[in-house]
């Protein structure tokens, strides 16, 4: 079985140094003008330069994401603004609209680009369509299943294939969202996404006046939906929810009084906000079928989630290929993530039974919170540590290393060469010791 590429996203150098020491084959990043991460990144041409010559120098891929859907203004200045980065030689280009493509092609043929998960590639023949334009790489909508991946595979063995296996997912198809446009005039296919998608929402009933026109009441959601269902469970079922043709709106945390309608069905209002993928248990199916490329999402997530993230694909990449089974372990490590619930997405629709009784019990045992970065280690082994949550001695601490982990019970740690017992939160600098060897390492403490 081939080992598929292990690709992860790169917002800074930083976070892609993270990404390579913790197993990375790859990483992607963009210019923010061309990008679909305009925020929250710092490659401009100079950061990209560096990028691209670091990760060559280290015998890895460096691909510059070019996937935006541009409007006229941005076709004028677009090709003139992607001579330098092609002079850098990236590895590949990851682009989605056609026109742009088109253009790329015919003046810098020998550029590898790679179809972007924009483009919602979702069956063979439109892999085989973008194959005859010379894309080398096709990046599979999210919105397909292990055994249409699979057909794609088998309808075209001449191409490679990436899939997203971890990560945000969009409540539209892969990327076509039209929420952050709508509510803040910020068009996420431009890169400005606002991750509409995942504000804290309030839910309001409304009742009709005789205008037609709603207007709020006050009502608990959850009260009300608990009164629903009973009602809906004493009929059997069989007749249409009571809350399915109500309108309700919705308030935002941070917007107090900006009330915005949403229909509400039998289900409730997950569509606002979807469970993060987590796909780390069909890396061997994925590489069983052939899939060249498996892509972790987050170019703005933190260096904690690329390290972490990058050192549990990578196992799950290397166990799959050595014939050894899988690592329930695994779920737990990604369970100390920042999250909002997990699913496999599309790729399946029900877990094993081993599967379920790990997250019931083992997994959920072992959370962890990302409390430090390893500035630096001393020739005694005290380790300098920037501070990201509060920690304490007596914690048990995860030193998170790119040569293996380890598990510690702090006893002692000092500022400014003063004992203290608490590193009280983000901002703060401590030494602990007992830190030889444990240089780039990150800390979450076990609780």
């Amino acid at each position: 079985m081939k080992a598929p590429e292990l690709l992860l996203p790169a917002g800074t150098l930083d976070k892609m140094r993270a990404a390579y020491d913790f197993g990375a084959d790859a990483v992607y990043a963009g210019q923010p003008r061309y990008s679909l991460r305009a925020r929250n990144n710092d490659f401009k041409l100079e950061e990209l330069k560096q990028g691209i010559d670091e990760a060559h120098a280290r015998g890895k891929l460096f691909f510059v994401a070019s996937n935006i859907l541009p409007h006229n203004s941005k076709i004028k200045t677009y090709m003139a603004d992607m001579e330098p980065v092609v002079a850098m030689k990236p590895d590949a280009l990851i682009m989605a609209d056609p026109g742009l493509i088109m253009m790329v092609r015919e003046k810098w043929p020998e550029v590898p680009i790679h179809l972007s998960v924009q483009a919602n590639t979702v069956n063979y023949m439109g892999v085989k369509f973008w194959q005859k334009l010379g894309v080398s790489r096709i990046i599979l909508s999210r919105e397909l299943s292990l055994d249409e991946i699979a057909e794609i595979r088998q309808q075209c063995p001449d191409i490679e294939l990436e899939v997203f296996v971890h990560g945000a997912l969009c409540i539209a198809y892969s990327g076509r969202c039209l929420l952050s446009g709508y509510f803040n005039h910020r068009d996420p296919n431009q890169g400005t996404c606002t991750n509409a998608c995942r504000w804290d929402y309030k839910v309001h009933d409304t009742q009709g006046d005789d205008a037609g026109d709603v207007q709020t009441i006050k009502f608990d959601f959850n009260k009300a939906l608990e009164e629903a269902n009973q009602s809906f469970a004493s009929c059997g079922g069989a007749e249409r929810h009571p809350l399915a043709d109500k309108t309700y709106l919705i308030e935002e945390g941070s917007r107090p009084g900006e009330l915005m309608p949403i229909i509400e069905d039998e289900h409730g209002t997950y569509i606002m906000n979807s469970k993060d993928l987590r796909a780390v248990e069909q890396v061997e199916k994925l590489a069983k079928i052939g899939v060249d490329s498996l892509k972790i999402e987050g170019r703005t997530k933190s260096l904690y989630y690329v390290a972490r993230a990058a050192q549990v694909y990578r196992k799950a990449i290397d166990d799959a290929v050595a014939g050894r089974p899988f690592d329930l372990g695994l779920l737990a490590e990604l369970d100390g993530l920042a999250n909002r619930g997990y699913t496999p997405g599309f790729l399946e629709r029900h877990q094993t039974q081993e599967y379920q009784n790990y997250l019931t019990g083992h997994s959920k045992a072992k959370q962890s919170q990302y409390v430090g970065d390893v500035l630096s280690v001393d020739a005694d082994g005290w380790a300098l540590i920037e501070v990201k949550n509060r920690f304490g001695v007596g914690d048990r601490i995860e030193v998170i290393h790119p040569s293996g982990n380890q598990i510690i019970e702090l006893a002692q740690m000092t500022r400014n060469d003063q004992p203290v017992d608490v590193a009280a939160g983000n901002g703060m600098q401590v030494k602990i010791p007992g830190m030889q060897g444990k240089e780039k390492a990150l800390l979450a403490r076990l609780f």
